[in-house]
């Protein structure tokens, strides 16, 4: 086996360790009666999706949890596998007729839906590729699709039995219509977007008077479909109209005018144009008071059944062609600027238009109830709790759910019509009666295709036109994947899963109906903890995305600086449930901390005979130990601990800082140095020992968050030392346990202060351009007898950290030294005859000057509020630590210059 490289090449390693770990099986879980499992489900991505920054962090995230109880010893599944996307997919694929100068109505259904799963055979698993290259280590034979034939029976199944529960029922409601993708929304895929609009106060003639009644309105082309004007019966301004006739301008309907105490006296006028096939408020009222509907727009929102003036317009042009005509004929009164919440579709952005439509729905409050009480049990706990309160307040309020879309891609409703029995066509469904064999003659619904009408026997049935929400096939995805509705070994040992990883946005989309989906299957929760992540920003602190140009392409991050630096860098920014704040310049320290570990490395295997000292792991002789030997056994030991117990709370960015503090600064700055100088002392076997131990260890506490680097140290390791057995993986080797033995509180201590004097010392050689290759005495002063025996009994260590002559405890002070206080210890570095003391009061006066006017502009800064109040966290932190950093330096500086001035005079 060659040496090691001088430095680390992701782009040699990454796929090749990928093959090995993928072809050996070590990302598999099996059922195993004799371990306990830990499992996670993906968030299944869209099969439409490549690989983004925010699927780079959640997805990083979810492997870090499962290497690491994976290496605890537990049966660790990780379920992958992808959406089918409905909306979004059916759209690419229509997008991609267009440019054929085709529609999918010119194909026909049938043919149309092949051409989206050949679409998808041939696209469809890039993302899975993709996330193979971030080093996910999911459980590849388990892939599954919400539309593969168990998912499918799985869909077909719970809608049966929601159904026969009476938890199912189809009926006209006011429901979120896309015009662009021409299809009925949840709410939850209906965001409200605050938009600057109008309110348009218009002019209702009272009939049989030459008075009228005026009433405010954002959406005016919704006029032509009123049918009432509602006020609040107590308010005094209209009581002697109620039970009269308004005239509908430009439409010239009469229409009544009624009192309901909903209506918001405060709102505009405090009357209120009802119009109940466009508005959901508007749509209760209609019910309530029996009045007429009038659906007065086509699927793709034009204007239809109006008078003709505006038949066939869009709805927007409809509307500044009738304010046009309102204010010609002196219906329009006055026009106010009004900011207002518009549903925009969750896909295209287009504005939602409420209507009336025929749909399918699910009750959702008696689903939301064991959902509900799990959470305030405590049995299934939010990660940052937080969350919590956002996921109850929903569920307490929830509204029915409407599951049918109207697009040809996704799992088909399972229900047939008999139009023999039933004529469907504009029929009112009564919801009280669904889910009762008698309430809806003629529409079957079954798992299988029926042959027959069960009512009349016809074997004419036609299946329903429409789809399922896509979520209605991924809220079973936590069971389904393990093979539910069949009663599978899978399901029986790795369900209830552990932990779900996810981000805010699908809280209620997916989260909560999962829960819900969980009891009703499965008569518990799917999972115990929900781990909600941040969104991803840029560094001015706006939400990644292509259309603002500010994203960051994690493939183009994984060929510039590897896997294991974006995966570090996106943890490190990670605290718990915060927003990540990433920049291009961020991922470069992933980078240079695998260089400098891969550096540490190559010290260790390039001294004589490293490879055959005992076993690194076994038992140490402390009394042979040096004080920097029991100093990094306690600071690995507590890394240990705080590595582990961060992972354990889903503190990731701690977890990551915990070891690179580890790795970097105890370990590759102070004990690879100081084990320079303790093998040069004839000290090479202990030192090469806890040498080896502590990088070993450390390797493994880094295993789960840079994969990569780790399995290649940790088998170069041991395949330099001859050692077969070390060719096994270090996802299989033992995650590191705290030993109490290794505590030594008196070693770090000591430690400490050994390395406050050797960073003072350097400082002050730095500063004041003291030259390299001189070797200065070194003097030291303190009335702590203890501290003055701990420093004597460090001498060699310390002439050769601080490149100093020989080591004074308590001496005569020397004459033109600089000074620095460190520990109760008063560090003195003479500079008689190594520096030109002229040139030094220039360059120290030059310095003092240009740190008071950077000192002054970072206070400038931090005092001003538009900054302070606008500034992301971490942005407003780095300025106070660079505030801080320079009082520091100036302070120094000048005593320094005091120094040079004395020395001067």
């Amino acid at each position: 086996m060659s040496e090691l490289s001088a430095q680390y090449n992701p782009k040699e390693v990454e796929e090749r360790r990928y093959k090995q770990w993928e072809a050996a099986g070590t990302f598999n879980a099996d059922p195993d009666p004799s371990r306990e499992p830990y499992t996670i489900v993906i968030p299944p991505p869209n099969v439409t999706g490549i690989l983004h920054i925010g699927h780079a962090l959640n997805n990083t995230i979810q492997d870090i949890l499962i290497r690491t109880k994976r290496m605890q010893g537990k049966n660790a599944l990780w379920v992958p596998g992808t959406d089918h996307a409905g909306i979004a997919t059916q759209n690419v694929v229509e997008k991609k007729l267009a440019k054929e100068g085709k529609k999918r109505h010119d194909l026909g259904r049938e043919a149309f839906v092949k051409q989206v799963w050949e679409w998808k055979e041939q696209y469809g698993n890039t993302i899975l590729r993709q996330l193979r290259s971030l080093g996910s280590s999911c459980d590849w034979r388990r892939t599954r699709f919400t539309m593969d034939e168990g998912l499918s029976h799985a869909v077909r199944k719970v809608f049966v039995k929601l159904h026969d529960d009476g938890l199912i029922y189809r009926g006209n409601y006011i429901i979120n219509w896309c015009p662009r993708c021409q299809t009925a929304l949840s709410d939850e895929e209906a965001p409200r977007v605050q938009t600057q609009g109008k309110l348009f106060h218009i002019r209702y003639p009272i009939e049989g008077s030459d008075a009228h009644l005026e009433v405010a309105t954002t959406r005016p082309e919704t006029m032509l479909g009123d049918s009432a004007i509602a006020v609040h019966p107590e308010d005094e301004r209209y009581k002697d109209l109620i039970g009269k006739y308004a005239i509908l301008p430009l439409v010239k309907r009469r229409i009544p005018i009624i009192a309901d105490e909903d209506v918001d006296r405060e709102f505009g006028t405090g009357a209120v144009k009802v119009t109940p096939a466009h508005d959901p408020v508007d749509f209760v009222l209609g019910r309530r008071h029996k009045l007429d509907f009038y659906n007065v727009m086509t699927d793709d929102a034009h204007m239809t059944a109006v008078p003709a003036a505006y038949d066939k317009l869009d709805r927007f042009d409809a509307r500044s062609k009738l304010i046009r005509d309102l204010e010609e004929q002196g219906f329009l009164g006055a026009v106010d600027e009004h900011v207002h919440n518009v549903g925009h579709c969750y896909r295209c952005n287009t504005v939602v238009e409420p209507r009336l439509s025929l749909q399918w729905f699910v009750r959702m409050k008696p689903l939301a109830e064991p959902a509900i009480q799990v959470v305030k049990d405590g049995k299934l706990k939010f990660y940052p709790d937080r969350w919590t309160k956002v996921y109850l307040n929903w569920m307490e309020n929830i509204e029915d759910w409407c599951i049918s879309r109207q697009i040809w891609w996704g799992h088909r409703i399972p229900a047939w019509y008999c139009d023999k029995c039933l004529n469907l066509r504009g029929q009112w469904a009564d919801p009280t009666l669904a889910g009762k064999p008698t309430g809806l003659p003629g529409i079957i619904v079954s798992e299988v295709q029926p042959s027959n009408c069960p009512t009349c026997g016809s074997g004419v049935l036609r299946q329903d036109e429409d789809v399922l929400d896509t979520w209605f096939s991924s809220w079973l995805w936590p069971f389904s994947t393990l093979g539910w509705p069949a009663k599978t070994p899978d399901l029986d040992y790795f369900y209830p899963t552990n932990t779900l990883v996810t981000a805010q946005e699908i809280i209620f989309f997916w989260v909560a109906r999962m829960v819900m989906a969980g009891f009703y299957c499965m008569k518990e929760t799917p999972f115990t903890d929900v781990y909600i992540h941040g969104t991803v920003r840029d560094i001015t602190g706006k939400k990644m995305s292509k259309s603002l140009g500010n994203s960051i392409d994690p493939l183009d991050i994984i060929e510039k600086v590897g896997t294991d630096a974006l995966r570090y860098t996106l943890v490190t920014a990670t605290a718990i449930g915060q927003d990540v704040f990433l920049s291009d310049e961020r991922f470069t320290v992933g980078r240079n901390f695998a260089n400098k570990l891969w550096n540490a490395t190559r010290f260790m295997v390039s001294q004589p005979g490293w490879q055959f000292v005992k076993n690194p792991h076994s038992a140490l002789n402390r009394d042979r130990l040096s004080l920097a030997d029991r100093w990094i056994l306690s600071r690995l030991n507590k890394t240990i601990i705080r590595v582990t117990c961060a992972i354990d709370d889903y503190q990731f960015n701690d977890a990551a800082n915990g070891i690179y503090d580890f790795l970097w600064r105890d370990f590759c700055d102070w004990y690879v140095e100081i084990a320079k100088v303790q093998i040069s002392q004839e000290k090479a076997e202990t030192t090469l020992r806890v040498l080896w131990h502590a990088l070993d260890t450390a390797l493994r506490l880094l295993h789960p968050i840079m994969p990569f680097v780790t399995e290649e140290l940790w088998q170069r390791i041991g395949e330099l030392a001859g050692r077969p057995a070390e060719k096994q993986t270090i996802m299989r080797a033992a995650w590191p346990k705290q030993d109490s033995y290794d505590d030594d509180p008196v070693a770090e201590s000591e430690m400490d202060t050994l390395q406050a004097i050797v960073s003072a010392v350097r400082a002050m050689r730095s500063e004041l351009h003291v030259p390299a290759d001189s070797r200065p005495d070194l003097f030291l002063a303190t009335p702590d007898a203890q501290a003055a025996t701990a420093a004597s009994n460090q001498e060699s260590l310390l002439r050769a950290l601080t490149q100093s002559g020989k080591v004074h405890v308590d001496a005569q002070r020397p004459k033109d030294a600089a000074a620095a206080v460190v520990h109760g210890i008063e560090v003195l570095l003479p500079l008689a005859g190594l520096v030109d003391a002229a040139k030094e009061r220039v360059r120290l006066s030059q310095r003092v000057d240009q740190l008071a006017k950077q000192l002054a502009g970072t206070e400038a800064r931090l005092a001003n509020n538009e900054f302070t109040s606008k500034a992301p966290p971490e942005i407003l932190e780095g300025a106070k630590a660079q505030q801080r950093e320079l009082q520091d330096a100036l302070k120094k500086t000048r005593a320094y210059l005091a120094t040079i001035e004395a020395m001067a005079k």
